[in-house]
């Protein structure tokens, strides 16, 4: 017996990453899930869904743009007519671009808005508007140290995760009495495809303030999500679980590449 067994629901992002880790986790605690990714990232996604099935697990792969309102309406359409149901969500998919704050396009800037926070308004706003009316449900969102702190060279980034740490809190006290449990992780230097492909000095940058110096794995924060959205969570809303191996808990180092002189 797992602990989402009889239980339906989504993960956007899941083509890879923390997204993928996850997903294949609720399937393991016996969820039917629906994995979410943009359409270009298609066969990554499926091989999400098929590493679930071949563990015995039920995937399918909607191909989802969070940014647009027909598509997170869709997305939740999918999932309840593939699987009856949703009984949980989990809105982790993002974008991330570096660069000092004055020197980010405004393209750049609007689309990680778009992306990063707007896509997750807009999951929870259909995602709620189910719950509300079929006996409530648990929602996971996905913030970021970044949404804790200041992070050097990731400006647009930072004001979309602190953002979506204030809807998540916000959403959660708001549904508080109609059974939708709503909170969200703040992972730190997770070794995700995003992370790994940021250049040596931005990776070495990221682990230096965690004092367990390594990155940490999609797997671990997959394992936080499932507590998080599971009934053992049951008086836990409008939290934010750092998962970022103590970075927070401390003050971040002098760093000349990150506080220049010119």
């Amino acid at each position: 017996m797992g602990s989402f067994d009889g239980k339906a629901g989504l993960v956007s992002g899941a083509a890879g990453g923390i997204g993928r880790a996850t997903a294949i986790a609720f399937a393991r605690e016996g969820a039917k899930v629906v994995v979410a990714d943009i359409a270009a990232m298609r066969s990554q996604a499926l091989e999400t869904v098929a590493l679930i099935e071949a563990a015995g697990g039920t995937a399918i792969f909607v191909p989802t743009d969070v940014a647009q309102a027909s598509d997170a309406e869709a997305l939740v359409a999918a999932t309840v007519a593939a699987f009856g149901s949703l009984d949980f969500a989990f809105n982790n998919a993002g974008v991330l671009t570096t660069g000092f704050t004055a020197d980010v396009e405004e393209s750049a800037f609007d689309r990680i808005i778009s992306i990063d926070l707007k896509g997750v308004w807009l999951a929870m706003k259909y995602e709620i508007l189910y719950m509300k009316e079929h006996g409530g449900g648990a929602i996971v969102n996905t913030a970021s140290e970044a949404g804790l702190v200041g992070t050097p060279m990731a400006g647009p980034y930072v004001a979309a995760k602190h953002a979506v740490v204030g809807l998540t809190k916000t959403a959660a006290g708001e549904y508080a009495n109609m059974g939708i449990r709503i909170n969200a992780i703040a992972p730190g230097a997770i070794a995700t495809p995003m992370v790994l492909t940021l250049p040596p000095e931005a990776q070495a940058s990221l682990i230096a303030p965690q004092p367990l110096n390594r990155f940490g794995t999609p797997e671990e924060v997959a394992e936080a999500v499932l507590f998080l959205a599971s009934d053992k969570a049951s008086f836990i809303l409008g939290t934010v679980l750092s998962i970022d191996g103590g970075a927070t808990s401390n003050a971040q180092s002098y760093d000349p590449f990150t506080s220049p002189t010119s």
